[in-house]
């Protein structure tokens, strides 16, 4: 039998009353979310701090900062973490992982998902202004309409996609995505590059560190950032 078509303004208010609507579910959800987050990242540093020694340098002590509606930030000794959420919501091409599970089969609408990413800088990165600098994602958390969630990431199996559909997001999971995020940024170290790849240097380069310590940084410039950048640990 022939396939009839909807009529273009027919497919439109579907959309519209579909579609559209879900991805503002999306994004509510995850704004929330991420304003848990917030309030949990703040939490968190003056816990931390309380149980350190008193006369412990300030220096590396954790400090918390609102950086505006779509991020936020934790300073951690040398290392800063900043929670990012993508203002967009996105789906998954069919060739994700998330697609095997009976979950998103019953509803395609529950594959949409907010994200907000954690990045891994150096502090002295944004200290000297070394736009150059270079950070590195270590997490990406993804939000539905009925903020159910997986996590993609470094150490962050407990929460993959293979859960995505058990249950809504808690407070107990961002603890524990963040204290996760934030001792795999202390333990991956700060090595130092290949000497091939730092032989030469311009004049250009030698004044522009002389003026603010700008010269390209990175926690494996010259390296692979891969699965084993923590000896011992998986990715």
């Amino acid at each position: 039998m022939p396939t009839t078509e909807v009529p273009p303004r027919e497919a439109i208010l579907n959309h519209l009353t579909g579609k559209s609507v879900v991805k503002e579910q999306v994004y509510d959800a995850t704004l929330d979310v991420f304003n848990q987050i917030k309030e949990i990242s703040h939490e968190l540093c003056n816990d931390i701090n309380e149980m350190l020694p008193e006369n412990l340098s300030r220096r590396v002590r954790l400090e918390y900062r609102d950086r505006g509606k779509f991020e936020a930030e934790i300073k951690v000794a040398g290392d800063v973490l900043i929670f990012s959420m993508h203002s967009d919501v996105f789906h998954f091409d069919r060739g994700h992982a998330v697609w095997k599970a009976g979950y998103t089969g019953r509803d395609p609408y529950n594959a949409y998902c907010g994200v907000i990413s954690v990045y891994n800088f150096l502090s002295d990165s944004f200290k000297y202004n070394r736009n150059d600098d270079l950070g590195y994602l270590i997490g990406r958390i993804f939000i539905n309409k009925d903020k159910h969630f997986f996590v993609e990431g470094k150490r962050q199996e407990a929460f993959g996609h293979r859960r995505f559909g058990e249950k809504p997001i808690t407070p107990a999971d961002l603890v524990s995505i963040m204290e996760t995020a934030i001792l795999y940024a202390i333990e991956f170290d700060l090595l130092s590059p290949p000497y091939e790849l730092v032989k030469l240097a311009t004049v250009e380069q030698m004044n522009a560190k002389i003026e603010s310590a700008r010269m390209q940084t990175g926690k494996r410039i010259g390296f692979q950032f891969s699965t084993d950048d923590v000896l011992g640990a998986s990715a």
